[in-house]
This record gives C-alpha cells, structure tokens and sequence, in this order.
C-alpha cells in the first residue's frame, strides 16, 4: 500500500468524535453547525432531482452555476471573472486543493504551508512528490514576517498554499499580509493555492480580501471557495474554483481524474444560493457573531482565556494559564471526565508544534453551548 496514506494515523478529529459519542459528550470539536441551513437553498436541491437533470452535467460544471460564480465574487470582492475560462466546480474545496497541488507541482518541488495547517494539505503534497517548507504561526497573532517567509522561500518552491480566514486560529489576514506574501511569489515565481473557504464567515466588519484582489498576483492565483462553508451545509461538497486561464485548464485536467463532476442538483441550488441579496450574507455573519460572542464570554467567565477569534466557526482557548502544557492530554481529559469534545491545535503543526491552544466550535444552538459551558465550569473547577 502507498506508504504515504498507509502510515497516516487516525486524525484527531476522527479520535475525538469518538470519544465524544462513546462518552455522549457534548461534540464541540468537529466543524459542522447545528443548523441544518437555509430552506430555500435545500428546498432548490430538491426540486432539482426531482424536476431538473440527474445525467451527467458538464465536467466544468454548469454553466449557470460558473456565471453565479463569477457574479458572486464581482458583487461581493470586486474580482472580474470569465466564467467561461476561469471559472470550475469542484466536489468540495478539499478536491478542488488536491487537483490544484497534483496540478501545480512536479516530484521535487518545494511548497509553502502555514501552520497551524488544514490537515489535507501536508498528505497531498507528499503524494505529489512534493516537499513541504513550513511558516510556523504562534498565538495570538497568528501572523509572518518577511523574515519567516525568507527563511521558506527558495529557488525550488513553486508553490504555497494559504488559507484565508485561517482555520484553526480565526484569524483574518489584511491587505498588508497579503501584499507581502505576494511579492515573495513574484520573486519566487510561484503560484498561490488560496483556500477561501471561510471568505463569508467573517466578524466586526471585517472584509474579506482575496488573493486575486492583489493585482500582481491575477495570473498565479488558484483561488478556492465552499459552497458548504457559505451556506452552512458543510455536507454539500461543492468547491468554487477561479484562475487564470493557463492555470486553471491544467487543473481541470486533474478534476477530470479524481472526480470528474458535481452532483448537478446541488450546482443548481448553489447557483440560486450564491445569488441572495446581501441580508442573507450579513444576518449569517451576525448570527455566528453572536454565537462567538456568547461563547467566548461564558468561557472568559469561567476563567479560560480567550484567544481573539475574527472569522471561521472556531474559538481557541490557551490552556497554559490553567496549568497545561499538553493540548492533546487536556483534551481526552475534557471529554473522558467531563463531556466536552475539543480539538488539540497541536494535531494542525508537523514540526514545531503549538501545545497549549484548544480550538472549541461555536456554530451551535444556545443550548448546546451553554450545556458545554456548563461542563467547562466542572472542568475549570477541578483544574483550579
């Protein structure tokens, strides 16, 4: 078997929600809302099976979702799309960045990855034959320096992969932070793999700057989005892939290979989703907003602090004023002696590892997070 998945532990998420259903924990490790999302948006994709096109559909995706696409970021990012030549659909953002990352890099070449790193990432560039160069990011501010990037950056690399809202620390990167990892790939010559899948979730104002909104970087962005991450349906494996022409037909080749297509019910209720009027988009963002500030107050309340979260459905805690030093210990002990599930941050680095932060999920009804916080008081209790 291929050494590269063979030798892959069991992902602590996977352990963690284990745990949690054995233990009938209150889950607020794994990234899924618990509102099942919006009616209309559901409501099209069932019309679609049962009334519309279940052959099939182009391997592009359809047209009328690549043209919302294109719509979706003009209105909401200023991006000028074609939809015909810049613009596919993917099965979930997760193969759109295996086909970029298998698209992009020959056996050999260099790939930055910052971490704290989605955890598909490092995998995949292996399996391309790929070498990983890492930008280590510590709490609280989660940000890099010019001299963390000379230090990644090489005559070899050919590409880097950034994720914007960054999971699992919540931070939302600015223009500046952008513009500076910009010139590195222009003098690098490198492409940017840009997952934005947390472009719409997003807090106190902020606004989302893509990638391909730094005009140097138009023709070496691959930029990606989630239809499930918009809508709250993270079922949905809908990707929203945009980039230059030249780049984008290679990557294409390798979406044909892995998945080819997009089940066409979901394209045309995306399609319809990504053309609500702006309300929708803000009374989300407001709603996850006062979830986040719900949560974080409780938690500040029983004395964990509170890392700052700006975007994402995540909050992080650092545990080492409590006495910790060990994430992943005080995560077994969280949800074995009390009933709440977490996640280690620590599980998001392959070298140099953070071990004091805990990413707890706020995307939850009242209920569940205040029964949540109600344990986390027991567990601060006996920890103080």
């Amino acid at each position: 078997m291929n050494s590269i998945f063979a030798d892959l532990p069991t992902t602590v998420f996977e352990v963690m929600s284990v745990l949690a259903r054995e233990k009938q924990a209150i889950n607020l490790g794994q990234g899924f809302p618990d509102d099942p999302g919006p009616e209309d948006v559901r409501r099209k994709a069932a019309e679609a099976v049962m009334d519309g096109y279940n052959q099939y559909p182009s391997m592009m995706g359809l047209p009328e979702l690549r043209t919302a696409i294109a719509e979706h970021y003009k209105r909401f990012q200023n991006i000028d799309l074609d939809a015909g030549r810049e613009v596919m659909v993917t099965s979930g953002a997760t193969e759109a960045i295996a086909g970029a990352i298998f698209g992009a890099i020959e056996p050999g070449d260099e790939v930055v990855l910052f971490q704290p790193t989605y955890d598909a990432y490092l995998p995949l560039v292996r399996r391309a034959g790929g070498v990983a160069k890492f930008v280590t990011l510590r709490p609280p501010h989660w940000t890099f320096s010019e001299a963390d990037l000379a230090a990644a950056f090489s005559p070899r690399t050919r590409a880097v992969v950034f994720n914007n809202p960054l999971n699992p620390s919540g931070v939302v990167y600015a223009r500046e932070q952008l513009e500076l990892l910009a010139r590195f790939c222009a003098r690098f010559d490198a492409i940017a793999i840009c997952d934005e899948v947390w472009e719409h979730v997003i807090f106190d104002g902020r606004e989302h700057v893509s990638m391909l909104n730094i005009p140097s970087m138009r023709e070496r962005v691959i930029k990606i989005g989630s239809a499930g991450k918009i809508f709250s349906l993270t079922g949905w494996k809908v990707g929203l892939v945009a980039a230059a022409p030249d780049i984008l037909k290679v990557i294409a080749k390798s979406h044909q290979f892995l998945t080819f297509t997009t089940p066409p019910n979901l394209q045309a209720a995306v399609a319809y989703g990504l053309g609500k009027d702006e309300a929708y988009f803000k009374t989300m963002r407001a709603a996850y907003q006062r979830s986040r500030d719900r949560f974080c107050a409780g938690l500040s309340a029983l004395g964990f602090p509170v890392i700052p979260s700006q975007g994402t459905y995540f909050v992080n805690v650092d545990i080492a004023p409590l006495g910790f030093h060990d994430d992943v210990a005080f995560c077994h002990r969280l949800v074995e002696n009390f009933g709440v599930a977490a996640i280690p941050v620590s599980a998001f680095y392959a070298e140099n590892h953070v071990r004091n932060v805990v990413r707890f999920c706020f995307a939850k009804h009242d209920a569940t997070l205040d029964a949540g916080l109600a344990r986390l008081e027991n567990a601060a209790r006996k920890s103080s």
